[in-house]
């Protein structure tokens, strides 16, 4: 092998090792972009009371509502069907910040519905549910 074509396979091996690490550095900054998602995602807990005395209202439908924004396709709507525990409690799985709707039904208590904006990581909403109107 003459000494051209010895410099020119080390210089397209020198070529091709650049582009692997360059290749590397950006699975890497998706992976930190992920990550960084991933942290500005917010945990939410609902607390469901009612009546008088605040007590809690267990077995209550919670419906939260809201958007997830995409960027390549539509925009994705989410809708979470969960039911509130024995202390009136109800945890929301990870939610992306924003604006999004609370819906509380539940028998005996008047229908419930608000629309929240949220921008922290870890939130506690406190709801308070009246009595319906007596019909005669």
């Amino acid at each position: 092998m003459n000494p051209t074509k010895k410099t020119a396979l080390f210089l397209s091996l020198l070529v091709f090792l650049f582009a692997i690490g360059l290749r590397a550095q950006d699975k890497s900054a998706d992976a930190r972009e992920k990550s960084d998602s991933a942290s500005k995602d917010s945990r939410l807990t609902i607390v469901v009371t009612g009546g008088k005395e605040n007590k809690p209202v267990d077995s209550a439908s919670v419906y939260v509502k809201f958007v997830e924004a995409r960027r390549f396709a539509k925009d994705r709507h989410i809708e979470m069907n969960l039911k509130t525990n024995l202390s009136g409690e109800c945890h929301v799985p990870v939610i992306p910040p924003g604006k999004f709707l609370i819906q509380i039904v539940a028998p005996g208590w008047k229908t419930f519905g608000e629309y929240y904006d949220i921008d922290e990581t870890k939130r506690t909403i406190n709801i308070h549910l009246g009595r319906p109107h007596l019909w005669y």
